[in-house]
């Protein structure tokens, strides 16, 4: 008998029983043919040496951690592949755990708790996907190009005490997860400092100041954005961290930054207490830590500080126009300034009731400081939520209004000049949109945005080639965005750049996966998702998918939309037309013309659709793409 530590590989096959249920003869043979082909000649490749084989699954031992996860990675890739062509309901998947422990070997087979723990994180592996425990996560560190998520601690069966595992992220390696998009994305992601702001967290002891503690971190994004020489994650990508411990080394490696900013604040009566630390991504070296404790009234003073302390620690000088956009206060009201707040954090809820309180709150801000520029930047993006979800009482015009007094408030307001660039496109003055939406990348070049307005106009024309330039900005600033990878792929499919597609696809269902598990209310991430899922070939999941967004928000305008748009792909033309004739009721001009759109290739011709395109004022005729399908979040 002998002890030695080893790295286990565990995995088996997702829903064996099912299938040998369904097709024995089929999947004994499919089965067969994975393995001597695929997993046995990887498991050669990376030195692993198979210890049992059971009737659905393998044990492996290896050499090493690194070689048992990159053999894994490579499998699970493989995998993807050889499933492309096969119906969701007949494919075989597996799943993959790793772990690294003491083992005892007993005429060539192994036991102990190295092999338990790999046998119980393999179980709760997702399909197609690789689990590891944390002490793999920790042994592997940068020695691959991998990132990984933190699952947290797991209570594993008849495993005392919990396991620390992390999922793999195999979409991309993360060094060249964007890279390998263009050369324009990889030039915007390497010529800069690189930092992300995680959420700070609400020490207050009252739930109710999670708006004020949000906005906090909300504005120091926004001021970094302002420094052309930093790129700064966006909001929609290190908010997945709220209320989540975050490994500041991970992080980075999820974000490919080099900096990360974390902190926390209290909030008791008038004063305010803001604790931030500025750390080193790559070790988790502290470069700078301190405490603001003051009068509520120097909430911007305090904000000024901070990142000044960050530009300065990182050895970056301020242009002039920069200097002066970060001490501006933009307002001198605090209770305006809490209106404002609350509207930006029901704003971002993105669905209709919210956004409508959100107009609420910053029009009371503007009431209260009718000098307050922002505050009508809000009600714009409202006025925008709004009429792209068409609703009854909102008109271009509304966003054209609120954009224009931003700008008369303040010229200089980049979330104004993107407002106002939408107004402008909706008017069909699309080159003066183009210069709002480049004047507001030159006044906050990390603004995404700047950039994601810039992508739906420039879409919405039949640019093509400027949109997917812009999303890959988006991508860039917030990674972990599903909606921008998944209108990437499908700009990526229009251009025919497949194998792009394919791989923005792959990564955007990820994320929307992701999505729909921490908001199952939320549709959109199921109904632009089905869209990536029929062009990877996933036609059974698609229409699960579908059905799931209409589920949720049968009556949801933009719902109805991208439903028949996936319905279209699926080439189920009635459900599509069907859609489509309740969804153009209400629609206005400026969005009817996203029929013109390449997901209804199928239905084009059909005289209903012809019918549709008669009813809201667009020409019949042969096909011409103009634009994609909408998003109803920014």
């Amino acid at each position: 008998m002998e002890r030695r530590l080893a790295a286990i590989l565990a995995a088996d096959v997702v829903g064996y029983s099912r299938l040998m249920g369904a097709n024995e003869a089929g999947t004994l043979t499919a089965l067969k043919a994975h393995r001597e082909e695929l997993v046995e000649a990887k498991i050669a490749e990376h030195r692993g040496r198979i210890v049992k084989l059971t009737g659905d699954g393998i044990l492996v031992e290896f050499p090493s951690v690194v070689n048992a996860v990159a053999c894994a990675t490579d499998i699970q890739r493989k995998m993807r592949e050889r499933n492309v062509d096969v119906p969701q309901d007949q494919r075989i998947e597996f799943r993959i755990g790793v772990n690294l422990g003491d083992i005892i070997v007993e005429e060539n087979d192994i036991y102990g708790d190295g092999v338990n723990v790999a046998a119980r994180i393999e179980g709760i592996a997702k399909p197609g996907g690789v689990a590891v425990s944390g002490t793999v996560r920790d042994h592997i560190g940068n020695k691959l190009d991998l990132a990984f998520e933190d699952r947290g601690e797991q209570t594993l069966k008849n495993i005392d005490p919990p396991v620390r595992v992390f999922d793999v992220m195999l979409d991309l390696p993360t060094s060249r997860r964007i890279a390998t998009l263009s050369s324009s994305s990889a030039t915007f992601a390497k010529a800069k400092l690189s930092i992300a702001v995680l959420p700070f967290a609400n020490m207050s002891g009252d739930p109710e100041q999670e708006y004020f503690v949000d906005g906090i971190t909300e504005d120091i994004i926004t001021d970094l954005s302002k420094v052309s020489a930093l790129s700064v994650i966006a909001r929609n990508s290190v908010f997945t961290y709220k209320g989540k411990h975050a490994d500041v080394q991970e992080v980075g490696r999820r974000f490919n930054v080099a900096y990360i900013l974390e902190g926390s604040v209290r909030k008791a009566g008038q004063r305010v207490r803001i604790n931030a630390q500025l750390i080193d991504a790559k070790d988790g070296t502290h470069l700078w830590a301190d405490r603001h404790d003051r009068d509520l009234t120097e909430i911007f003073s305090m904000q000024d500080e901070i990142t000044k302390k960050i530009v300065e620690q990182l050895k970056v000088n301020l242009l002039p126009h920069e200097t002066k956009a970060i001490e501006t206060a933009p307002t001198q009201n605090i209770d305006a300034y809490n209106y404002y707040l609350r509207g930006r954090h029901l704003y971002h809820l993105h669905t209709q009731q919210h956004v409508l309180l959100a107009q609420r709150m910053f029009r009371k801000a503007a009431e209260l400081d009718p000098s307050y520029a922002r505050a009508y930047a809000g009600l714009a993006d409202c006025a925008w939520f709004l009429y792209i979800n068409q609703h009854e009482d909102t008109t271009v015009n509304d966003i054209h209004v609120a954009s224009l007094k931003a700008l008369e408030l303040d010229p200089n307001l980049a979330e104004a000049h993107t407002s106002y660039g939408m107004a402008l496109h909706y008017k069909d003055r699309y080159p003066e949109a183009v210069a709002e939406f480049e004047r507001a990348i030159e006044l906050a070049p990390s603004l995404y945005e700047a950039y994601y307005f810039y992508c739906f106009a420039a879409r919405d024309r039949g640019d093509l080639e400027t949109s997917a330039r812009m999303d890959e900005h988006c991508v860039a600033l917030s990674p972990d965005d599903y909606k921008e990878w998944l209108i990437l792929s499908q700009t990526y499919a229009d251009l025919g750049r497949d194998e792009e597609a394919r791989r923005t696809a792959l990564i955007g269902v990820e994320r929307a996966e992701r999505a729909l598990a921490a908001h199952p209310d939320i549709p959109l991430a199921a109904s632009l998702g089905a869209g990536a899922l029929v062009r990877l070939g996933e036609r059974a999941r698609a229409l699960e998918w579908v059905s799931r967004a209409l589920t949720i928000a049968p009556d949801d305008p933009l719902t109805q939309f991208n439903a028949a748009c996936d319905y279209s792909l699926l080439g189920e033309s009635e459900q599509a037309l069907d859609l489509l004739q309740r969804w153009a009721v209400n629609a206005p001009q400026a969005t009817a013309r996203w029929l013109i759109d390449s997901d209804f290739k199928n239905v084009y011709d059909h005289p209903r659709f012809q019918a549709l395109l008669t009813q809201v004022g667009l020409p019949t005729g042969p096909f011409i793409q103009t634009r994609h399908r909408p998003e109803n979040e920014s």
